[in-house]
C-alpha cells in the first residue's frame, strides 16, 4: 500500500511538473505578445497573436487560479508521513502541535495584516465613510456563523456510539476550515480575475504573490486538517477540492468586468472570512495548544506562532 502511494505522489508530482511548465511556456509567450518592441513581437508564434484580446484574460486568469489551488497538494509532498499519523507518539504529536502552531499565527497574520486592510483599503478608494461599522459588523458575523455552524453540526450528529461520535465531531474543525477556505480562494480567485483584466503583466505578478502568500497557508490548513481527522490524503483532496472555489472567483470577475461590482462584493467576502480565520484560530485550535504544561514544547509553539505571524507579515511586502 505504501509502495502505491509513493508511485502515485511520484506521478502527481511529474503530472504538476509538467502542468507547470506548460503554463509557463505559455504565459511567457503571451507577455511577448504584450511586449512594447516590434522585435519581442516577432517571436510570439501567429497563431497568438491571431487570438482576441480577451482570449488571453480568460486563459491568464483561470490557470493563475488552478496554479495558485495546486499548492493545496505542497504539503502532503513536504510533510512527514509519520506527522499526525494513526500510529503517533508522543514527538511526532509535538510535531503536529508545531504546525498547529504555525497555523494558529498564519491566520491571525492574514487576518491583521492582509484581509482587514485590504478591507479598509477598499472602503477608503470607495469612498464609503460609513463602511467601517458594516466591516465590524460582517467580522462578527463570519465569527458568530462559525460559532453556530460547529454547535449546529455536533447536535445533529445522529451517531449513537460515543467514540465515533467524537471522532466524527473532531472533524467539524476541518470542515469548518475547509469552508474557509472556500471564500479565501473565492477572493484569490476574484483578485486573479481582476488583475488579467488590467493587464496580463498585472495578472502574471498577482498570481505570483498569491501563490507566495498561499504556500505557508496551506501547510497551516493541513495541519488542522490533520489535527481533525483526516488523514494525508484526504487532507490533500480536501484541500484541491476548495482550488475549484477560487477558479469560480476568477470566472466570476471575468464575468463582472467590472471593478465597482467586486468592490461591493470584497467589501463583505473579507471580513466575514476574517471572523471565520478568527474563529478557528483562537476557539478551534488554541485551546488545544493551552493545554500544554511542559516549558520546553510550550515555548516552541509561541515561537511558531510567531514565526506564522511574521510568514505573512514579509509575504504583505511583496
Amino acid at each position: 500500500v505504501w509502495e502505491t502511494r509513493r508511485m502515485s505522489n511520484r506521478y502527481l508530482l511529474s503530472i504538476t511538473i509538467t502542468f507547470v511548465c506548460c503554463v509557463t511556456k505559455t504565459l511567457e509567450d503571451i507577455v511577448n505578445q504584450d511586449g512594447p518592441t516590434a522585435e519581442t513581437n516577432l517571436t510570439v508564434p501567429e497563431i497568438v497573436q491571431s487570438l482576441p484580446t480577451g482570449w488571453t484574460q480568460w486563459a491568464g486568469a483561470i490557470g493563475g487560479a488552478i496554479l495558485v489551488g495546486l499548492t493545496g497538494v505542497l504539503p502532503l509532498w513536504v510533510v512527514p508521513a509519520k506527522v499526525g499519523g494513526s500510529s503517533s507518539g508522543p514527538g511526532n504529536d509535538d510535531n503536529l502541535k508545531y504546525l498547529l502552531a504555525f497555523a494558529v499565527g498564519g491566520l491571525l497574520g492574514d487576518v491583521f495584516l492582509h484581509l482587514l486592510p485590504e478591507t479598509y483599503q477598499h472602503m477608503i478608494d470607495s469612498g464609503d465613510e460609513g463602511g467601517a461599522g458594516r466591516i465590524g459588523v460582517a467580522v462578527l458575523t463570519g465569527i458568530l456563523t462559525f460559532l453556530v455552524l460547529e454547535k449546529v453540526l455536533e447536535i445533529s450528529n445522529p451517531e449513537t456510539n460515543e467514540e465515533l461520535r467524537e471522532k466524527e465531531n473532531k472533524k467539524i474543525v476541518g470542515y469548518l476550515n475547509l469552508f474557509a477556505n472556500c471564500t479565501d480562494n473565492l477572493l484569490h480567485g476574484l483578485a486573479v480575475g481582476t488583475s488579467f483584466l488590467s493587464s496580463f503583466r498585472l495578472g502574471v505578478t498577482t498570481t505570483a504573490a498569491i501563490l507566495l502568500h498561499e504556500i505557508p497557508h496551506e501547510f497551516g490548513d493541513f495541519a488542522i486538517l490533520l489535527k481533525s481527522g483526516f488523514d494525508r490524503w484526504e487532507a490533500a483532496k480536501a484541500q484541491i477540492s476548495t482550488a475549484l472555489v477560487g477558479l469560480l472567483g476568477a470566472l466570476l470577475a471575468l464575468a463582472f468586468e467590472s471593478n465597482n461590482d467586486l468592490e461591493t462584493l470584497l467589501m463583505y467576502i473579507l471580513p466575514f472570512t476574517a471572523g471565520g480565520f478568527l474563529n478557528i484560530a483562537l476557539v478551534s485550535v488554541v485551546p488545544e495548544l493551552m493545554e500544554e504544561k511542559r516549558p520546553g514544547p510550550a515555548l516552541g509553539q509561541f515561537i511558531c506562532v510567531i514565526g506564522g505571524i511574521v510568514a505573512m507579515s514579509l509575504l504583505t511586502m511583496v
